[in-house]
């Protein structure tokens, strides 16, 4: 038995056990360099564990005993995810730590990982809710760059973002998330860890860490909407290192080659202004020069006045808006997991 504390009252009163029974193989939704992820069952009020298919379902990460690494990330997450709470973030529901069982408890995401219906699903997600998955991804990064938050998320990729039953997308794994820089500070100086195909290109020559970080990532993770290709593929042919990045960029400057790039399973259904729009998006999140990247706010904007008016120019300006925080209805109780592996610069292809 775990105690479980939950994230909605953290004091002993709400401390319950959850059963190790939640851990067998019949439930395990995925496993990685940090641990597994199970599916299981919580009572809605106790938060103590029901039967299978009673209560609400749950996603539990548990992370390996030995892994330092894993604790620091546990802890990061905890903290993170702990104190912010959007819609397009996916939701701690609670956490355990006992001597070597450290545990967290989300919100469970039916339809699993963007990576998975992208690139290995049959079915592939229409162009409308391409578009929608990636407003919400940049309606959760705004979230998190906003004053409020001021959090760089610094692992952005298509296995981290989770689809709940209607394909509202939410950000997960806040493991590796980091505070922004403040004051006079311009940036955030780290070791380099994150997924290669993914990491700003500044970021991976010098650690500095910053929210065009994020931009650049975002950049790339809409690029695989558009394509359908991964950001590492080793099966691309041609220069065998060669990232998804490099492939597009000619492409990506010239809006009647832009076509070219798009994912063939979408079957032509979709609207070619749309994807020229998004292309231009993905050009200037793209961009070498961080500075010269727009603000995920900037990014937003352009994604929703694409999103609201069919009849748009090719390429929308991206609108200077200040603070801004976006609350839409969304579903509660609606939940998580699919888990990304966690991979380092150094050590991954």
């Amino acid at each position: 038995m775990y105690l479980l504390i939950a994230m909605s009252d953290p004091s002993a009163s709400m401390i319950s056990k959850i059963a190790t029974k939640n851990f067998c193989s019949d439930y395990l939704l995925g496993e990685g360099g940090f641990g597994c992820v199970f599916k299981g069952w919580i009572d809605q009020n106790t938060f103590a564990p029901t039967k299978p298919g009673s209560g609400i379902v749950v996603a539990i990460k548990r992370l390996k005993a030995e892994s330092f690494q894993g604790h620091k990330e546990w802890l990061t997450e905890v903290i993170y995810l702990g104190q912010l709470r959007h819609e397009n973030l996916v939701k701690l529901i609670g956490y355990c730590s006992e001597s070597d069982n450290r545990l967290l408890v989300y919100e469970f995401m039916p339809k699993g990982s963007l990576e998975n219906h992208l690139f290995r699903s049959v079915q592939p997600i229409s162009w409308p809710t391409r578009v929608k998955i990636a407003i919400d991804v940049a309606r959760g990064l705004s979230f998190l760059h906003g004053l409020d938050a001021n959090v760089i998320y610094r692992d952005l990729k298509a296995s981290n973002v989770l689809l709940d039953s209607n394909f509202n997308a939410k950000l997960s794994d806040f493991g590796l998330a980091r505070d922004g820089p403040t004051g006079d500070n311009t940036h955030v100086s780290t070791r380099i860890v994150g997924t290669r195909g993914y990491a700003a290109p500044e970021y991976v020559a010098t650690g500095h860490l910053t929210p065009k970080s994020d931009v650049y990532s975002f950049g790339v993770v809409l690029l695989e909407l558009l394509s359908g290709r991964r950001a590492l593929d080793e099966d691309r042919g041609g220069l065998a290192e060669q990232t998804l990045v490099e492939w597009a960029d000619p492409f990506l400057r010239d809006s009647r080659r832009v076509l070219r790039i798009m994912d063939t399973r979408l079957g032509g259904q979709y609207s070619k202004k749309e994807a020229q729009a998004v292309a231009a998006v993905v050009l200037q999140c793209l961009h070498m020069d961080p500075k010269n990247r727009p603000s995920m706010v900037d990014v937003l904007t352009s994604l929703e006045q694409l999103h609201t008016s069919k009849d748009m120019p090719r390429t929308p300006p991206p609108a200077k808006l200040h603070h801004h925080h976006h609350h839409h209805n969304h579903h509660q109780g609606i939940k998580h997991t699919n888990p990304p592996r966690k991979t380092s610069i150094t050590n991954s292809k």
